[in-house]
């Protein structure tokens, strides 16, 4: 069975959960804490086991140094004519078993979802499209605090 290393990760807005079986004795990074660029490139899938793409980019608040969004790619062949999504880093649930993530959106409510293109990113640091993709996802906004 499945381990859940999060304790508030049922909580909206609040980090990630990581499932699976956990290591007795710890080697090296992970899963708690990684370098972005081994997370790049693993798949997503939804609950069902759906998959919905591969993580493109992690990309980090500055100034908070939090990790704010991961960039899913979707659609497309070979990397042409993708989608590209920004999601909440919190919808997300690591699944350190199979290496990939998880998150809980249908493969059609994923398509309708705010995306843009590999050549016209939106300014994520624009707090009223951050706010919206967060409501689109149903997570609270990573910069508030999680006592509102």
């Amino acid at each position: 069975m499945a381990t859940a290393f999060s304790e508030d990760a049922s909580l909206p807005g609040s980090r990630p959960a990581i499932v699976g079986t956990p290591r007795d004795i710890p080697e090296g990074p992970g899963p708690e804490v990684m370098a972005a660029s081994t997370l790049e490139g693993d798949e997503v899938v939804n609950g069902t086991g759906e998959n919905l793409g591969k993580i493109k980019e992690i990309m980090i608040d500055v100034p908070s140094g939090q990790v704010a969004y991961a960039v899913l790619s979707s659609g497309g062949l070979l990397g042409i004519g993708d989608k590209l999504f920004a999601i909440p880093w919190a919808a997300l649930t690591l699944d350190v078993e199979r290496k990939c993530f998880i998150l809980d959106v249908d493969a059609e409510r994923l398509k309708m979802a705010p995306g843009f293109d590999k050549d016209h990113w939106p300014s994520m640091a624009d707090t009223s499209w951050a706010s919206e993709v967060h409501a689109y996802y149903g997570q609270r906004n990573y910069w508030q605090s999680r006592d509102l």
